[in-house]
């Protein structure tokens, strides 16, 4: 359910984009398992990268990213364009009057609505002078530090920055951990290259929450990088075809793109594997000999008793699913709490307006949607993403639901609440007007220029992951994923919940261990 795909056809073009996770992509390498799996499923990814990416695309066309300061947050509409085209005749005068490729902070900020101060501290912030604002600490002690405090702590109480210039940083983290910088460690904003950590001269080379002390925070080498177009689908969808031959009819990493299953043949009384969609377990218990699960389609009950049972869903739902658990794993499980995200994909009749405006990326701190992109241009196979400004495209929108001022789990919580309770109409409503007020300038019309409308609501999108803030410093086998994923008789616990990291990697790891687990 995380891979999910968006294929839309739109004005005889073919259209995928991901609904859920994106990339073949980890902070670690992968590891022998995970690349096996890749390897069997005939994808090489480094191949992949050589012959389908097409990560520079936009740039090449003069085309950078951007800052959108809403008059709501900071008093007035301002378009900031970090990469600018040269100005075009009639280019709107509230819009950035600068040409040429990059530019300073000071001059994209030169006419924005931030006061004097604001715009001082953005500067200093992101070009200097640096100064290193933890004087006499070692680096470890300096990560420790870093471990302990928020990344809104560190910009307010120790660089002590400007309050617009915190309203500016506040959702920078919202895409890569579903929460503000108030909830996120200093560190891991560190590890990301995020500004204002230049005058601490800490060693590069770290990733985030590696473990639970500042220790862990290290360089690990990373894995390899790839998207298909529509995301991880296409990795389920060679799953599918390796598990059900005829399902999914190709033979290669490269035609599963384009090629159309076969829902009918996934769950035949022949075959070796039988794939079942559209049914939600309800209860797992041991039997006299056997493992029996409650499911429900189609408004009606069955039973299936097998000889194992692997829980591969979201690790918070296993206590109401196998009520047997010991309490102290139930307590454990409720303790992975996932992140909520939405990605909301909008499909345009054509890309004029960013072209216009010299922008393919845009960050808005202050909007509903606090950050949207162009789809990212990959050519692989027969799926051929549009080139041309006047052909359609589709933009990915992300909204982190979130209450800042909480702790991370809280403010989860808070965000699946509010995704329950939202409408699709106010999405609709807020995106006409974000879109509107951000490519207006460029010749955007909400209602003629988009076609289409999808909002993937994802309440149970990344995993927990270890957080200093708010999570204890406890041996391995006290950390409450480690408890959550014991087996239980002939019953074990994968997902990437198990292994507190919200990786594809992770995932297949963790349900290679589940079925090792398995009794003979």
């Amino acid at each position: 359910g995380h891979a999910k795909r968006n294929e839309l056809h739109i004005r005889g073009r073919l259209m995928l984009i991901n609904g859920g996770t994106l990339e073949i992509d980890s902070p670690r390498p992968y590891s022998p398992v995970a690349k096996g799996v890749l390897r069997d499923l005939g994808i090489d990814v480094e191949q992949l990268q050589a012959t389908t990416a097409r990560a520079q695309f936009y740039e090449s066309r003069d085309m950078g990213s951007a800052v959108f300061f809403d008059k709501e947050t900071f008093g007035a509409d301002y378009t900031a364009v970090r990469h600018a085209p040269r100005p075009r005749p009639g280019q709107p005068a509230d819009h950035l009057e600068l040409g040429g490729a990059t530019h300073s902070w000071s001059a994209l900020l030169a006419h924005s609505p931030l006061t004097p101060a604001a715009r001082a501290d953005m500067v200093r912030l992101y070009e200097g002078p640096h100064e290193d604002v933890l004087p006499g600490l070692s680096a470890d002690a300096k990560k420790d530090k870093l471990s302990r405090i928020s990344y809104f702590e560190y910009l307010r109480d120790y660089l002590k920055v400007d309050p617009q210039v915190l309203a500016y940083a506040q959702a920078l983290t919202h895409a890569e951990w579903g929460v503000g910088i108030d909830a996120v460690p200093a560190i891991d904003c560190w590890g990301f290259d995020m500004p204002g950590f230049e005058g601490l001269k800490l060693p590069k080379g770290s990733i985030r929450r590696m473990g639970p002390t500042a220790a862990g925070y290290h360089d690990t080498g990373g894995s390899e990088h790839y998207h298909f177009p529509d995301g991880n689908a296409s990795i389920v969808r060679l799953l599918v075809r390796s598990l059900v031959p005829g399902a999914i009819p190709g033979s290669s990493a490269i035609d599963i793109v384009t090629a159309q299953a076969d829902y009918s043949s996934i769950d035949q009384p022949g075959n070796e594997v039988r794939i079942r969609l559209n049914s939600t377990v309800l209860n797992t218990r041991h039997g006299d000999s056997s493992v029996e699960t409650i499911y429900v389609q189609g408004g009606r009950s069955f039973r299936v008793r097998s000889k194992h049972a692997v829980m591969a869903c979201w690790n918070a739902m296993i206590p109401y699913l196998v009520p047997d658990l010991p309490a102290g794993q139930k307590a454990a499980l409720h303790q992975q709490v996932k992140c909520p995200l939405v990605y909301t994909n909008v499909a345009l009749r054509n890309w004029h307006a960013l072209k216009n405006l010299g922008f393919s990326q845009v960050y808005s701190p202050g909007c509903y949607h606090t950050s949207f992109d162009l789809n990212p241009n990959v050519q692989i196979g027969g799926y051929h993403a549009p080139t041309d400004p006047s052909q359609p495209i589709l933009i990915r929108m992300t909204k982190a639901p979130c209450l800042p001022g909480l702790s991370e789990y809280a403010q989860n919580r808070a965000g699946r609440a509010e995704l329950l309770a939202t409408p699709f109409s106010t999405f609709e409503r807020n995106i006409r007007e974000q879109l509107a007020r951000t490519l207006g300038p460029g010749g955007f019309d909400p209602a003629r220029d988009i076609d289409a409308i999808i909002v993937n609501r994802w309440p149970h999108g990344y995993s927990a992951e270890y957080n200093p803030l708010y999570d204890p410093d406890v041996p391995d086998d006290e950390r409450s994923w480690v408890i959550g994923r014991r087996p239980f008789g002939s019953i074990t616990i994968a997902n990437s919940d198990a292994g507190n990291q919200a990786y594809t990697d992770s995932a297949i790891n963790q349900v290679w261990r589940a079925v090792s687990e398995l009794p003979a």
